[in-house]
């Protein structure tokens, strides 16, 4: 699995560019942020969803309770 320290590794950059580019935040400069979206396509990075619930404290899961199914 590739992580942002991979992509930032790749594009010459700080990963805490890499999560500002990411994330759309932040005053980062076009040639910075293209370079890190072509790394990050390079390496067909994909966020970790299993990470982003844990920070974020929500899972998008919907539960159901049903007492008869019949």
């Amino acid at each position: 699995m590739v992580t942002i320290k991979d992509v930032a590794r790749k594009a010459k950059v700080s990963i805490a560019t890499v999560s500002h580019v990411l994330s759309g935040s932040g005053r980062i400069g076009e040639k910075t942020r293209e370079r890190v979206k072509r790394a990050a396509a390079a390496l067909d990075y994909r966020p970790n969803l299993i990470a982003r619930s844990l920070k974020s404290r929500r899972t998008h899961t919907i539960g159901m309770v049903i007492s008869d199914i019949t």
